[in-house]
Order: C-alpha cells, then sequence, then structure tokens
C-alpha cells in the first residue's frame, strides 16, 4: 500500500483516477490469482473449480437446498446436479431430508475434510496474517469495509447479468 500511496499522492482529479484505476487493476489482478490458488486446491482435490465455489457456498450458508445454492452459484440446477454428486461422492456434502418438509432436500457441508481444505489454504492465510499485520485498527476497518462493499457491488453486478 506504500508504494500506492507514494505513487498517487495528493488530492487533484487525476491523481485520483489514477488510483482509483490502481485499485481497479489490483483487484482484477487478485481476482486472477484467487482463481489460480483455486484451480490448483481444486486439482490436489480432484475437484473442479465450480465445485470448490459451491462447496464453499454450503460451507458458508449451508444448510441449502439445492435449488437456493443454484441461484447462489449462478447455475442452472441440472448443472448442479453433476456437482453436487461429484461433492457427495468425494466426501464433500450430505443431502439431508428437511425435517419441515420432508420431501424436500438441504444440502449440508462434511466438516469431516475441512482440515484438509484448510491446510492447502494455510499459505494464502498466513500471507494475509501478515499483510494485515502491517495495518492499524483504523485501516484494517476501511480495508475490510471496500471488500464487503466490493463483494455486494460483484453480487449485483453478476445478478443483473443473470437476469436477477
Amino acid at each position: 500500500m506504500n508504494s500506492i500511496r507514494s505513487e498517487v499522492g495528493g488530492g487533484d482529479a487525476r491523481q485520483r483516477r489514477r488510483l482509483n484505476t490502481a485499485i481497479r487493476e489490483s483487484l482484477r489482478e487478485l481476482s486472477i490469482h484467487l482463481s489460480l490458488l483455486n484451480h490448483q486446491v481444486g486439482a490436489q482435490l480432484a475437484l473442479k473449480d465450480v465445485d470448490i465455489d459451491c462447496l464453499d457456498l454450503v460451507n458458508r450458508y449451508g444448510p441449502l437446498s439445492p435449488s437456493a445454492l443454484a441461484r447462489q452459484a449462478g447455475l442452472h440446477p441440472a448443472t448442479l446436479t453433476g456437482i453436487l454428486d461429484r461433492l457427495e461422492r468425494g466426501g464433500w456434502i450430505a443431502r439431508d431430508r428437511d425435517q419441515s418438509d420432508r420431501r424436500a432436500v438441504l444440502v449440508r457441508a462434511l466438516r469431516e475434510r475441512n482440515a484438509e481444505l484448510v491446510g492447502l489454504y494455510a499459505g494464502m492465510n498466513a500471507s494475509l496474517e501478515e499483510i494485515c499485520s502491517g495495518y492499524g485498527e483504523a485501516e484494517l476497518e476501511v480495508v475490510a469495509d471496500f471488500l464487503h462493499r466490493t463483494a455486494n457491488a460483484g453480487r449485483a453486478a453478476a445478478e443483473e447479468l443473470a437476469g436477477d
């Protein structure tokens, strides 16, 4: 961040545009490298990138119905069936009857394999801890707010493209 601060200081409009461009470019680069990391994790676990995305959604928001998961992932329900079959065969998820509606199914993550997944992301998590240690609490609040708002903007853009 210090390199960006020194490159783009002051308050004129041109410098602000340069900083906004630097942020957009950094977010694109981050997206690429996180995708590559997820691809490498998937290769280690014999999972496709989309499988990891769906597993993450189930871990974060589950248990979920398959239709809710399909909506969250932006996938056609038929596509999701194959993903859920792979995740279930691999011991990552279970499909259970919904206790409130026995005709419905809920997808839940099986926590037994989480340690394996967390271990593959350990290097990135350690790097994030080190990066965050260089910032004060107020700076971390700004970064967290920025990332939260950016994630919401990305979600809204994806939903708009999907026609939701």
